[in-house]
């Protein structure tokens, strides 16, 4: 059984929906930035962690992927032009998304007061709204998914990213890029993580 160690309102989300997806059986051990337990399995101490028998995996989106090509659903196959593509997709949501709320957060209550700069949430909302206009005209071209016909790594990444930014009164997302991201929302596998 695989262990993750983080907390359901962090990235570590991520990784619990994924499971639920994959129909994995998975036990959450609560543990915070920093703390002994999160800095026991990453002399980091971030959050997530994943322990896979002997191995201890970290980083959301590396675990994800590590999953995915384990137990072969959720990706393109690795080597192929579709996981080529999927994969720009997954590291443009990291750098255009991720990193602007990441980079919010560091500044809201991460940092120490002193070096935090509140005046940097204009222009991090600005390049969120223009990287999500992106983002509805990709997904327009794809389908019901941001890759195509089915669900795979990108989809769980982009709708915890616009949940993250909602909860951090980011601007609200276009009409389609809501609406898809409510359809994934109310998947069972996405409700049962967040119910953990």
């Amino acid at each position: 059984m695989y262990r993750v160690i983080g907390t359901v309102k962090s990235r570590a989300f991520r990784v619990l929906w994924m499971l639920e997806e994959l129909g994995q059986p998975y036990e959450l051990v609560e543990a915070f930035p920093r703390s002994e337990e999160a800095t026991k399995h990453n002399p980091l101490g971030k959050i997530p962690a994943l322990v896979d028998g002997e191995d201890v995996l970290t980083d959301s989106v590396a675990i994800m992927t590590y999953l995915a090509d384990k137990h072969g659903t959720l990706t393109a196959p690795a080597g192929t032009p579709a996981r080529a593509q999927q994969d720009a997709m997954t590291l443009w949501l990291i750098d255009e998304v991720d990193a602007l709320l990441w980079t919010h957060s560091k500044h809201t209550f991460v940092l120490p007061e002193k070096l935090r700069q509140p005046t940097i949430a204009s222009t991090l909302h600005k390049e969120f709204a223009r990287n999500v206009d992106t983002f509805a005209k990709r997904l327009e071209q794809a389908g019901d998914f941001i890759m195509g016909d089915q669900i795979s790594v990108p989809d769980l990444l982009a709708v915890h990213c616009f949940g993250w930014a909602f909860g951090a009164d980011f601007p609200a997302l276009p009409d389609s890029v809501k609406a898809y991201s409510k359809r994934l929302r109310a998947r069972p596998t996405f409700r049962a993580a967040a119910g953990r």
